[in-house]
């Protein structure tokens, strides 16, 4: 009984935590709903042992879970085996986010959520690569082969499609993490992986190992153009770039080609972190919620900014926190943008750490707009100059290669323009 009292009063705060309702602590409703809390009223005798005594409001309140309690009790009864109550509780939430119908809000259990700290933090056992989902067509696609990997020692390229993950996941952007999951691991294991490449099956078997993650590459194009690729809004990204930064200038920059291609964002803050080097006080954006309020105060520009021109580069993966900071350098820092259409992911998350067990929840709060009031969600951000990659091109070349690299290269030639006019 016990048990059965715990885990309903569990599954009662977390559909209320997600639900964003005011509510009590999972320890109070354990214990206002136990036996020992029962009290005599109006007279009236109630049995101690199994009866509870609770305000008409509370009751209406949670009456609306009697369901699920009566399907703990059927199980608990019935089901031919010893029910996992932990797993029941994993599912029931993962139902609870699912039923929101939005790609961007889920629930992750202990494991998934210890890995998405690991991923923030760049250091991991796996076989190094970096994924972009699409929850349109579902595919998911190779944006990044990381150095020294074991994808990049058996020939995976950037553009190939995750198909499968050993014999039996058929790889899709709703069970992605299933498949990091098991791609992951203890070093020196094996783990098979099939990609597709050109509509052909590849499968390798590769030995997991410890994986590195740089967020920052930098270098300088020539005497006054300095180049930094923001792989991703995550890990320590605002300390390195600071750092590139200071660097290039150091060595004579007087304009900056940013590479957000294939970023799929990342943190807000960090976003407004490197938004700070070249924007003076204003907003890098402001959030309208579900009430229809906008807030513009919650990421703030101050004055102070670096003296550098600024050349963006995007495509078709560059997402959420590269489509806040690219609109917001273009609209109050003067940037151009080079490049392809961007994703369209016009909203923002809040992640959770959800109860004791190490799980947690990633939510979608509120849209954002650009410091014009454009909105990013599904139209994603158009550049000022349009230039495609060439069919066949798979993206696969050396760090700041402007001979084969044709985006780059464009976005060099724009930069040298600007910086013939000054």
């Amino acid at each position: 009984m016990k048990k059965r009292l715990t885990l309903i009063c569990i599954l009662i705060a977390l559909v209320l935590i997600l639900c964003s309702c005011s509510i009590l602590p999972a320890a109070t409703l354990e214990h206002m709903f136990s036996p020992q809390n029962s009290t005599q009223q109006s007279g009236s005798s109630y049995p101690q042992n199994d009866t509870v005594v609770i305000s008409r409001a509370e009751y209406e309140k949670y009456k609306q879970f009697s369901e699920m309690t009566e399907l703990i009790d059927i199980i608990d009864s019935e089901f031919y085996e010893e029910p996992d109550h932990e797993k029941m509780m994993d599912t029931a939430a993962e139902g609870l986010m699912a039923a929101l119908d939005d790609p961007y809000t889920f629930y992750y259990t202990p494991e998934e959520f210890q890995a998405m700290l690991e991923d923030d933090e760049g250091n991991y056992v796996g076989i190094g690569v970096y994924i972009s989902a699409d929850y349109t067509t579902q595919l998911c696609t190779i944006s990044r082969v990381f150095e020294g990997s074991p994808a990049q020692e058996a020939g995976v390229l950037r553009g190939d499609i995750l198909y499968k993950v050993e014999d039996d996941l058929l790889v899709t952007a709703d069970n992605l993490q299933e498949a990091v999951n098991i791609m992951r691991g203890v070093p020196g294991t094996e783990v098979n992986v099939t990609f597709l490449r050109d509509g052909q099956e590849m499968t390798f078997n590769m030995i997991r190992k410890e994986v590195s993650v740089n967020q920052i590459e930098s270098g300088m194009l020539d005497e006054q153009t300095g180049y930094i690729a923001l792989y991703q809004f995550a890990g320590h990204c605002e300390e390195e770039f600071e750092k590139a930064l200071n660097n290039l200038m150091d060595q004579g920059s007087k304009g900056i080609i940013l590479d957000l291609r294939d970023n799929g964002g990342g943190w807000v803050e960090q976003a407004r972190y490197i938004a700070d080097f070249f924007m003076d006080e204003g907003e890098l954006l402001y959030l309208v919620y579900r009430n229809g309020k906008e807030v513009h105060t919650e990421f703030l520009t101050t004055n102070g900014k670096v003296d550098q021109k600024i050349v963006i580069l995007v495509n078709e993966l560059s997402a959420s926190a590269s489509e806040i900071l690219t609109g917001a350098l273009r609209e109050r820092a003067g940037a151009t943008v080079v490049g392809t259409q961007t994703f369209g992911k016009g909203i923002v998350q809040n992640v959770h750490p959800i109860g004791s067990r190490g799980a947690g929840c990633q939510i979608t709060v509120a849209q954002y707009f650009t410091p014009n009031g454009y909105a990013v969600h599904k139209n994603g951000i158009t550049p000022d100059i349009l230039i495609e990659i060439p069919e066949g091109d798979t993206g696969m070349y050396d760090f700041a290669d402007l001979q084969h690299d044709v985006q780059l290269k464009k976005a060099y030639e724009v930069m040298q323009e600007i910086l013939k006019e000054e």
